[in-house]
């Protein structure tokens, strides 16, 4: 069991922005296929870029996360909580790190450059195929949902334990001290 009180500063800066970033993301995400608006453009190759920022912030994310020790959970946590917060959590690094290759790799089928902040052009990994765009791009939406689901299932647990249980669970990551 850790006796550690609280996340790393580290771990508790990159939850907070990335949650920022990648909420940002699917909003726009969701804006760019509902509409066909001249600035749709811009949007889609910010949404790109960030989409990078993202990846290269969740593989920082992952090496912090090894490196550091987390809080343990209450123990008077139900054992399906326990397994459903770690299922959960690892589903959220999935969907973190599927989105931005998914994405990637759908630009790259489409024979699209990707261009970051107009500064670096990535290459491709994939030829041009549309067949594997459609399929690529189905995939980025299906992510997409399963990550919404999972986003409101975190903040719904991290309420919970803030709210109700008030364990000292939520205030792990929001840098407080348990009470």
């Amino acid at each position: 069991m850790s006796k550690v009180p609280q996340f790393s500063r580290a771990a508790r800066w990159l939850h907070w922005s990335m949650a920022l970033l990648l909420l940002s993301l699917l909003f726009a995400g969701l804006t760019m296929v509902r509409a066909l608006e001249p600035w749709q453009l811009t949007l889609l190759q910010l949404h790109k870029s960030f989409g990078l920022v993202a990846l290269v912030l969740v593989l920082i994310r992952l090496w912090v996360r090894m490196r550091t020790q987390a809080p343990a959970l209450p123990a008077d946590l139900a054992a399906w909580q326990r397994v459903s917060a770690r299922l959960s959590h690892i589903g959220l690094y999935a969907c973190m790190l599927a989105m931005p290759v998914s994405g990637y790799l759908m630009q790259n089928a489409a024979g699209r450059p990707l261009e970051v902040f107009g500064v670096l052009t990535l290459p491709a990994l994939l030829e041009v195929d549309l067949a594997v765009y459609g399929m690529l791009r189905e995939v980025h939406g299906w992510v997409a949902l399963a990550f919404i689901v999972l986003i409101l299932v975190h903040v719904a647990a991290a309420l919970q334990h803030g709210l109700i249980r008030r364990d000292g669970v939520l205030q792990t990551m929001t840098g407080r001290r348990r009470p």
